[in-house]
């Protein structure tokens, strides 16, 4: 892997500079050309440049959310409590000696939540980080459940929110019954018997099973070409030695991959705050695809390039697998096709993109506990609120005491680490 190094020149390194060449041409069209001569010499040109300019915006765009993603979404918005959309890099300082006398340790106020105390032991865990930032505090359940309500109210409202509404609903439904008719839950169905192939039950198996497959199509194939794009970027890098590549993907997956010597950039640099001394082996392409600065004054570790290529490779297996179960299930009838071959195929293609979107789900969390989330207004008043009646809030992502690492008997042995 190359390592990260300094480009001072002025276009850095990996950049595509084809665009920039084209433009300095000289023009060649004479002002006594006629009309109708200009302008068909001029179609060809911008055809191309119009398939260029939409080959280099498919190249760095982000894929439409699928439904799992949709889903992760709503879910971490509904236990979680966090607006995204409105962000605020920091919240007002805690002063240190603010708060009435302590209480209890861990006293929790009744229908609120943080600890009122003014044990230094717990008061270094809620001070604000230096430059002023504060983690969104975590909200009673009741609140959280009738914001992540409004929340979903919003998304469900917009085009692609009604879509994968619907479109989850009828997972659900069609899922759920298939799974009821293979448990033998209607035994009137089964007539002669539950295993006669002529059976209803064993007809309502073919029609929900036709179904299920016409609805993982849609992200299957649907985000196909993007799931390529990334195979073949991931390609380049491992194949080709072209390091561009992971860069690229870098900028694609900006939300929980992190380029190696990426932690070591300054805290400023960001999408526009690029400097010329800034190693640009440790930014992404594009450089607008970069993270913001982190909101906490601390970069996450760069992220291990096996789980990179896990996630690709197992969106590329799911639409491999749905496409081995569209040929079994389009390409026989009921009546030839093997018994184990259905549900071999869904629990592969399933799993796989499961284990996969698990995996960024992890790392994305991980890279937010450490860089930070933004803080809407509603926590800012809250974090402003609690502080004035002397509740404190733990500084990190979940709003809890972190566990204690250190064992008791090195406290023992040690008692300066305490």
């Amino acid at each position: 892997m190359a390592q990260p190094g300094h480009h001072n020149s002025a276009l850095p390194a990996g950049r595509d500079t084809s665009e920039a060449s084209v433009s300095n041409l000289p023009s060649t069209q004479s002002d006594n050309e006629p009309y109708s001569q200009t302008h068909s010499e001029a179609r060809p040109s911008s055809a191309f440049g119009m398939i260029r300019r939409l080959s280099r915006e498919f190249g760095d765009s982000h894929p439409p959310e699928s439904f799992s993603a949709a889903t992760g979404d709503m879910a971490s918005t509904f236990f979680a409590d966090q607006d995204q959309h409105q962000h605020h890099g920091h919240s007002p300082a805690t002063e240190s000696g603010s708060g009435p006398e302590a209480v209890s340790e861990d006293a929790t106020l009744a229908g609120a939540t943080g600890v009122r105390s003014n044990d230094a032991s717990i008061r270094q865990h809620t001070d604000d980080f230096q430059n002023g930032y504060h983690f969104p505090p975590k909200y009673p359940w009741q609140e959280s459940t009738k914001h992540g309500l409004a929340s979903f109210w919003k998304f469900f409202i917009t085009p692609w929110g009604f879509f994968w509404t619907f479109y989850g609903l009828n997972v659900v439904a069609w899922g759920g019954m298939l799974f009821l008719l293979l448990c033998n839950a209607a035994p009137a169905m089964c007539v002669p018997d539950c295993n006669d192939i002529d059976s209803p039950r064993r007809k309502w198996v073919e029609w929900d099973s036709q179904v299920l497959t016409a609805l993982f199509c849609v992200t299957a194939f649907g985000l196909a070409p993007w799931r390529f794009r990334d195979l073949y970027y991931l390609l380049q890098y491992r194949i080709m030695g072209k390091y561009s590549g992971l860069q690229r993907l870098a900028g694609i997956n900006r939300g929980w991959f992190r380029l190696p010597g990426s932690q070591e950039l300054p805290v400023e640099v960001g999408p526009g705050k690029v400097t010329p001394d800034t190693p640009m082996d440790a930014v992404p392409i594009p450089e607008k695809n970069m993270p913001d600065p982190p909101l906490t004054g601390q970069r996450a570790p760069a992220t291990s390039v096996w789980k990179l290529d896990f996630v690709i490779w197992s969106m590329i297996l799911n639409t491999f697998a749905q496409c081995g179960l569209c040929g079994i299930m389009w390409g026989m009838n009921r009546y030839d096709r093997p018994s184990w071959s259905t549900g071999f195929l869904v629990a592969v293609g399933c799993i796989i993109a499961m284990v996969g979107g698990l995996l960024m789900f992890i790392e994305g969390k991980k890279v937010k506990g450490i860089e930070g989330v933004p803080c809407s207004e509603r926590d800012l008043e809250k974090l402003r609120g609690d502080k004035d009646q002397g509740i404190h809030h733990y500084n990190n992502i979940k709003d809890k005491k972190p566990k204690q690492k250190t064992k008791v008997k090195d406290l023992e042995a040690n008692p300066e680490k305490s």
